[in-house]
């Protein structure tokens, strides 16, 4: 380990706990915790939504078993697929998600397809899930962004600032070539804090909005699409799949963005059609 200094974030010095002949990671540990609050929080809104919370249940299953195959296809397709598929990889490290390497996007991806068959199937609009999950989808990436710090992974540049992270050298994510004692961006702090942020403002907005209709998934997109084009353009240092130069998760935030803006207004279009469709009536009784 490197000296601890008094002002940086020390890493922890294990990143999981034997209970008999099971092995029980951190990282698995933070990313089912993560769910939990955002079933937690989804439930609760789905309820003040007065809808059926066995319909959840199933929407819910589906979509984080969904989720997880989209968030492991995602990291070993997207990500890094020379570490599992080059030369020297071990393909069967694709099946060891403890090892980390879980892509929210990909999770997002799949499971909002899983939620839209189930949602059809119920005949029940998406949007109205949509809009219910979307605050927790932000909480569960910043409790389940903790499991990085465990496996001293997914960190950014190195840095002075005051409350850079310790990694260890012996770490093999430890950058090649810099002093044992170097410092780097927390990034999985940033991005948990961001997120957490995010939970308010989504929740603050959607109480005064009268009728979100996806919108506030919408914005989900946006805002969570930003902090993590920000984080990946000038902090994030991991291997990752290049395209023209830029990190791919550059593209896909950038992609989130766009694709959450023009949601966003497609759907405030259509609210405002109902709304005007829906006064119709009332001003030909009054004419």
């Amino acid at each position: 380990m490197p000296p601890v200094l008094p002002a940086s974030i020390p890493s922890p010095s294990i990143s999981s706990i034997h209970l008999g002949p099971l092995t029980v990671h951190f990282y698995a540990l933070c990313i089912l915790l993560g769910m939990a609050l955002a079933i937690w929080l989804t439930m609760r809104r789905w309820k003040q939504c007065g809808q059926d919370p066995d319909v959840l249940w199933d929407i819910v299953f589906w979509a984080v078993l969904a989720g997880i195959v989209g968030a492991r296809a995602y990291h070993v397709l997207i990500t890094d697929p020379a570490g599992y598929f080059g030369p020297g990889a071990d393909p069967l490290a694709v099946f060891r998600i403890w090892e980390g390497g879980l892509g929210i996007m990909g999770a997002v991806l799949f499971g909002a397809v899983a939620a839209w068959f189930v949602s059809r199937k119920n005949g029940l609009s998406l949007a109205v899930f949509a809009d219910c999950v979307a605050p927790g989808l932000l909480l569960a990436q910043a409790v389940g962004r903790w499991g990085n710090w465990f496996n001293q992974e997914l960190f950014g540049r190195p840095t002075t600032l005051p409350w850079g992270l310790e990694i260890s050298p012996a770490s093999p994510n430890f950058p090649a070539g810099l002093p044992a004692d170097t410092l780097f961006h927390p990034t999985f702090l940033y991005e948990s804090l961001w997120n957490l942020l995010g939970v308010v403002l989504l929740l603050a907005i959607d109480r005064r909005m009268r009728d979100p209709h996806g919108r506030i998934f919408a914005l989900y997109m946006i805002y969570y699409g930003i902090g993590r084009l920000l984080i990946e353009l000038f902090l994030r240092v991991d291997p990752a799949l290049m395209i023209a130069g830029v990190r791919v998760h550059v593209w896909t935030s950038l992609l989130i963005v766009i694709a959450g803006i023009i949601l966003f207004a497609v759907l405030g279009r259509r609210v405002r059609s109902r709304a005007g469709a829906a006064a119709e009536p009332a001003r030909a009784v009054r004419s």
